[in-house]
């Protein structure tokens, strides 16, 4: 199946087959050019490792660390929910400067999300985004269940989620169809809120896929390369105010 059902996928078979069909993949070798498919094969090896409990141990000694003082080349983006439960560095069994990580609540994306994708996408050449949903998403689970929150950011975060989750009443109420909405709803957002992302996709300098993560398990099951842009109108970015600065006495 193409990356392209995953985008716009009508029914919940068609998005499960979508993502259970990108779950295995031939691991890539750290030698190996930077490429899409190398950086996802390596997540997947890494997913693997943590799986079955044999992660390797990384390097988090000075030495590594004065190392990355000089610069980061990360092989792949992960934009995954806030979750304690969700830290992408341990899924996928890699150390420090090996991912570019964006987290919000419900994987959410405003116009920070966005400048944060871009300057991966522009400025370090990452080949790989992963829109990473998880099982039991408090954030998805708050729109299933129809709660109310209080101010107009959890507000925001809420609306925003019901973009991706607003399908038949029957879908709404399955939590697990609902956060595959929303991990869709996402990718939406990113490329049709970005011209920068929507370009580095059309030359193949990037290369977008879909990712949902078993709590109990471990695995992170993916989604086919995304092939068609987006048509969509993506949600509308919020800018929270900024409380101003202390002036300097």
């Amino acid at each position: 199946m193409e990356g392209a059902d995953f985008l716009h996928v009508k029914t919940p078979k068609l998005l499960l087959v979508g993502i259970l069909l990108g779950a295995t993949c031939l691991a890539a070798t750290a030698e190996e050019a930077p490429s899409p498919a190398n950086a996802l094969g390596r997540l997947k090896a890494g997913n693997d490792r943590f799986v079955q409990n044999v992660s390797v141990p990384v390097s988090l000694s000075p030495m590594t660390r004065s190392a990355l003082v000089k610069g980061q080349t990360p092989f792949a983006m992960v934009l995954s929910c806030a979750d304690s439960r969700v830290p992408p560095e341990y899924i996928f069994n890699v150390g420090l400067g090996d991912l570019f990580v964006i987290r919000a609540a419900g994987e959410v994306v405003d116009r920070s999300i966005m400048a944060s994708l871009e300057y991966g996408a522009e400025h370090l050449h990452i080949p790989l985004l992963v829109v990473l949903g998880h099982e039991s998403c408090g954030a998805v689970q708050a729109v299933v269940d129809g709660t109310s929150v209080d101010g107009p950011n959890l507000d925001y975060m809420v609306q925003a989620i019901k973009a991706g989750t607003g399908r038949t009443p029957k879908e709404r109420l399955d939590l697990r169809t609902a956060i595959l909405g929303n991990v869709e709803q996402s990718i939406n957002d990113a490329l049709a809120g970005s011209a920068i992302l929507r370009q580095a996709v059309q030359t193949g300098a990037l290369q977008v896929v879909g990712g949902y993560y078993e709590l109990g398990s471990g695995r992170v099951l993916f989604s086919s390369p995304i092939a068609t842009l987006p048509t969509v109108t993506p949600r509308p970015a919020v800018v929270a105010p900024r409380t101003p600065a202390p002036a300097r006495k």
